[in-house]
């Protein structure tokens, strides 16, 4: 039986996590010769999708998109409005919808086993490659061979150690929220 408070619950928690996913943003690293940083929002994007579900997870990272968009400078590198979300990077940023949404629904309702975590949250992040890098090729009108050398391949060690820790994290706080809800 769910808590009478269930909505208030997870509306702080969708906020929560937007904000989480905001602070991620300006902890970036740039990489020379790419338009795209290092980051730690895609950690918190994972982790969103795992531990609040589809819909939730689809409001906190709504949230996080349109406190950009209206001008608050919670993109990589303090990034905002709609010309940064319509710039090479947007592909990315529009992605996490979409991988919040296939995460939740892969694990929503159960605990899966933290290995299939992990292969959930790996789908995910390729999700997150294929929009951002084809976004990205067509933005700066690259060759997919060289928006993949720019836009997945410098990223792939630090997003298998962010999958690692979202996954770890998830797997240990999800079962935890859901007690408390």
């Amino acid at each position: 039986m769910r808590n009478k408070n269930y909505n208030q619950i997870m509306s702080v928690l969708a906020a929560l996590f937007a904000a989480l996913i905001c602070v991620g943003a300006y902890i970036s690293f740039p990489i020379p010769g790419s338009p795209i940083p290092i980051v730690l929002q895609n950690m918190f994007i994972l982790l969103t999708g795992f531990v609040l579900g589809p819909l939730w997870g689809f409001i906190s990272i709504s949230i996080y998109l349109l406190l950009g968009i209206i001008g608050l400078p919670v993109f990589s590198g303090g990034g905002k409005g709609i010309a940064h979300i319509m710039g090479p990077t947007g592909g990315y940023l529009l992605s996490y919808i979409i991988a919040v949404v296939i995460i939740g629904l892969l694990t929503y309702g159960k605990r899966p086993g933290l290995i299939r975590c992990y292969v959930v949250l790996i789908i995910a992040s390729i999700i997150i490659y294929a929009i951002g890098v084809t976004w990205l090729k067509m933005k700066l009108g690259f060759t997919f061979e060289k928006a993949i050398k720019v836009g997945m391949l410098p990223y792939l060690i630090g997003d298998s150690i962010k999958i690692i820790i979202a996954g770890s994290i998830g797997w240990k706080l999800k079962p935890i929220i859901h007690e408390m809800i």
